[in-house]
C-alpha cells in the first residue's frame, strides 16, 4: 500500500449526555473544563479511544491498555522485547536507531500514526518517533452543565472490625455533564507519513475510528448512547502540503446556538455549517 501523498485536515462533531467524557483525576474525577466553563476532552483520551477501536478492528497495537490487552504482555517493554526483529537492531553491533524506529512503526499502527518515545533501561536505544497524525484537545461550543451525585456501595471492600457495619469507603461521588456538543480538531502530515510508513490504507482506518469512536467503549461513566459521533468532515488536500493551513480548515467549520436557543440541550439546538474554500471541498460521513 503507498504512503500518504496528500494534507488531510479532519474535524469530528460530537454530543456527550448524562456522561463523564474525560474525567479529571486531580478533580475529584470530575469532567474536564476551562477556567471559561468550556468542556474539554483530552488528546491522550481521544488517542486512547482511537486505539481502541483499531484494536477492535484486529490492528496490533504498541500502547494497550491493561484490561484491553490482547497478547499477555504486561507492558510496553515487554511487548518491545518480544519482537525479534526490533530486537535486532537494540544493542550490540547491529545496534542501529533508525532500523529500530522502522521495525517498531512496521510492527504497529498507533506507533506510525502518533509516534512513541522508545527508552528503556538495558538497551543503547533512544528513539524518538514523531507520527503524522496529530490530534487536538476537544472542547465543547458552550459552558457546560455538571451533575453530581453521593453514591454507596451495598457491600464493604474489606471486613473490618464490626462484620455488622458498614466501612468508611462506602461513600462517594458521581459527576456527569448534562448535556454538551464537542468538536475534535486534527491533521495528517504528509512529511512525517513518508518516515514512519504511514500508508493510504492507514488513512481510512484512522477515518473509520473516528466515525464509530464510541463502539464498544460503555463503562459506568459513559452508558451506551450517551456520547455519539454526529459528523466526521475530512478534508483531502491536493498537495502534500496542503492548498490551506490547517488553522484556516478548521476555521471553516462554524457551530452554534440555533437562533432563540438560549441553551442547548440536544443537538438538534445547534447548527453547522462550512465555509467554502476554493477547490477545497470535505467528505462528510454521518457517525454509525
Amino acid at each position: 500500500m503507498s504512503v500518504l501523498d496528500h494534507k488531510i485536515d479532519f474535524a469530528v462533531i460530537l454530543s456527550v449526555q448524562n456522561a463523564n467524557p474525560n474525567g479529571d483525576p486531580l478533580n475529584g474525577n470530575r469532567p474536564r473544563q476551562t477556567y471559561e466553563g468550556n468542556g474539554e476532552i483530552s488528546d491522550v483520551c481521544l488517542k486512547r479511544k482511537i486505539r481502541n477501536r483499531l484494536q477492535d478492528m484486529g490492528e496490533a497495537i504498541l500502547v494497550q491498555s491493561d484490561e484491553r490487552r490482547d497478547d499477555g504482555y504486561r507492558s510496553i517493554k515487554e511487548r518491545v522485547d518480544a519482537n525479534a526483529d526490533i530486537q535486532e537492531y537494540a544493542k550490540g553491533k547491529k545496534q542501529n536507531n533508525e532500523l529500530y524506529a522502522q521495525a517498531a512503526c512496521k510492527a504497529w499502527i498507533d506507533v506510525r500514526s502518533f509516534g512513541q518515545v522508545f527508552a528503556f533501561s538495558g538497551t543503547d536505544v533512544s528513539v524518538g518517533i514523531r507520527g503524522p497524525v496529530s490530534i487536538h484537545t476537544a472542547f465543547s461550543v458552550e459552558p457546560i452543565s455538571i451533575s453530581s451525585m453521593q453514591i454507596t456501595k451495598s457491600v464493604n471492600s474489606v471486613t473490618g472490625r464490626d462484620p455488622n457495619k458498614k466501612g468508611s469507603d462506602t461513600m462517594g461521588m458521581k459527576h456527569r455533564v448534562d448535556f454538551g456538543v464537542y468538536v475534535i480538531y486534527g491533521s495528517i502530515n504528509t512529511q512525517l507519513a513518508e518516515k514512519t510508513g504511514f500508508t493510504m490504507d492507514d488513512t481510512e482506518k484512522i477515518r473509520q475510528a473516528l466515525i464509530t469512536l464510541f463502539e464498544n467503549d460503555t463503562s459506568s461513566a459513559r452508558p451506551d448512547g450517551s456520547m455519539e459521533v454526529h459528523q466526521l468532515y475530512w478534508w483531502k488536500h491536493q498537495s502534500k502540503l496542503g492548498q490551506y493551513s490547517s488553522a484556516k480548515v478548521h476555521r471553516s467549520l462554524q457551530i452554534q446556538l440555533k437562533e432563540g436557543v438560549v441553551e442547548g440541550k440536544s443537538i438538534d439546538d445547534y447548527t453547522w455549517t462550512i465555509q467554502p474554500l476554493e477547490g477545497l471541498e470535505p467528505q462528510r460521513y454521518v457517525g454509525q
